[in-house]
């Protein structure tokens, strides 16, 4: 395996383009700006060559927004901080090298470092149910999105067919399997777009439709608490929407999805929501862990392995209250800021800081023009809440320029219906 050309004295190097990931990197590219110069390199490895704002992933999914509007190319974010697209296919802790794969022939460089930055995200968990790995969409990355809104449009052609007359039921059954924030989400975009193309759909009905949420709990959006969530379940109702608590996807077989207190649905879609589990490239590290998430302190170094940090969902963070930080966004994106602060302190010769925060509030869009929120201990529902995911939102997507195209995608939303183009080259979609 080559190595990098360059071999400057002191390297850093960010393994992960999520929230914690980015932030780092732009953090550090003030810090080089201001007083690095020259004092160490900066690298940031990753798989894709832009920032995704994953919270927007729901609405590319229900044709609210265009797909490159919540993109960032890496190379107009980061000016100092060098990029590397490639996979990681190893970390070795001890000789200090990352092991990286990119290029047509996937060919390998090992990259070298004084100090890594672990924000590796997660994997989606399907937790070795039958069926469920080979059959179901996630809403992961932009090209989930895209798969799951050319199901749906391809569903709806194919039902609307005088040829499928006796498949349309399940053709246009749709099942969420997660009642948390990202089910909800995705669940409420998509009944939104499907219930809107219909009138295009001349031989559909409302009674050819069936959308589906499955959730262990009592409640959808528990994090939200049972007033927030009860509100959210009515209306979810109220459009149609069919809400099973207290059960799980067991499996899928034949196009019939199963749960866990005896029921089965016939539906042709499932999209897993329900579960995460660490990055397994932690698996073999000698770092001290917990349930495969690397254990950091609160200056997010690893205990006994200098020169090594985490953060983000593949890291415990301490919370100074004697717990851990959620692995929420709100979070990540703070992590990799202090994070970064503190890097460059080590190299520096400064001190370091520890990571104090609270989470401000959560929020959920519903569909159809209204959330649910808690900012600050403070309960809102209705359009409001939904006024505030997307100014709040909105607001942290990076660059001015996104900033511009999300609020006009937004606006020019309000008066033309969505478009309902199914993105493919032609061939058949995976059912």
């Amino acid at each position: 395996m080559p190595l990098l050309d360059r071999t400057p004295t002191r390297r850093v190097l960010i393994l992960g383009g999520g929230f914690g990931g980015i932030y780092a990197a732009l953090e550090l590219e003030k810090i080089l700006a201001r007083d690095g110069r020259g004092a160490f390199e900066v690298t940031l490895v990753t798989r894709d060559n832009f920032f995704l704002f994953t919270p927007m992933l729901h609405e590319v999914a229900a044709s609210d927004l265009e797909l490159s509007t919540i993109v960032n190319p890496l190379r107009k974010l980061l000016g100092r901080v060098n990029t590397f697209v490639g996979t990681i296919e190893a970390i070795d802790v001890a000789s200090r090298r990352v092991t990286v794969s990119h290029g047509v022939d996937r060919h390998t460089h090992a990259l070298p470092y004084d100090h890594v930055v672990l924000a590796l995200g997660s994997r989606t968990n399907f937790y070795g149910l039958p069926g469920v790995e080979q059959c179901a969409l996630t809403v992961k990355s932009l090209g989930d999105a895209v798969a799951l809104r050319n199901r749906l449009i391809t569903h709806l052609e194919e039902a609307s067919s005088e040829c499928a007359a006796g498949e349309r039921h399940p053709l246009l059954s749709f099942v969420v399997a997660g009642g948390g924030f990202a089910g909800v989400e995705t669940l409420g975009g998509i009944n939104d777009f499907v219930r809107e193309a219909l009138r295009f759909y001349p031989t559909l009905s409302e009674d050819h439709l069936r959308m589906v949420l499955v959730t262990p709990d009592p409640l959808i959006l528990p994090e939200l608490g049972p007033e927030l969530g009860a509100y959210a379940q009515r209306k979810l109702a109220a459009r149609g929407v069919e809400i099973i608590t207290g059960a799980k996807v067991r499996g899928v077989r034949d196009g019939v999805v199963e749960l866990t207190d005896g029921r089965t649905i016939r539906a042709s879609t499932l999209i897993w929501t329900a579960g995460t589990s660490p990055n397994p490239l932690l698996t073999p590290l000698p770092l001290p862990t917990q349930n495969g998430r690397v254990l950091v302190d609160d200056s997010f170094a690893v205990p006994g392995w200098p020169g090594v940090w985490g953060l983000g969902d593949c890291a415990f963070v301490p919370d100074g209250r004697g717990g851990f930080h959620p692995p929420t966004a709100q979070h990540a994106l703070r992590q990799g800021r202090i994070a970064a602060q503190n890097v460059a302190a080590t190299l520096l010769g400064r001190p370091k800081k520890a990571f104090r925060f609270r989470t401000l509030g959560q929020l959920a869009a519903i569909g159809h023009r209204t959330g649910v929120a808690n900012v600050l201990g403070v309960k809102f529902s209705g359009f409001v809440a939904w006024w505030l995911w997307r100014t709040i939102y909105l607001s942290k997507l990076p660059r001015l320029e996104k900033k511009l195209r999300v609020a006009l995608d937004w606006t020019l939303d309000l008066c033309f219906a969505k478009d309902f183009a199914c993105l493919t080259d032609g061939r058949p979609l995976r059912s």
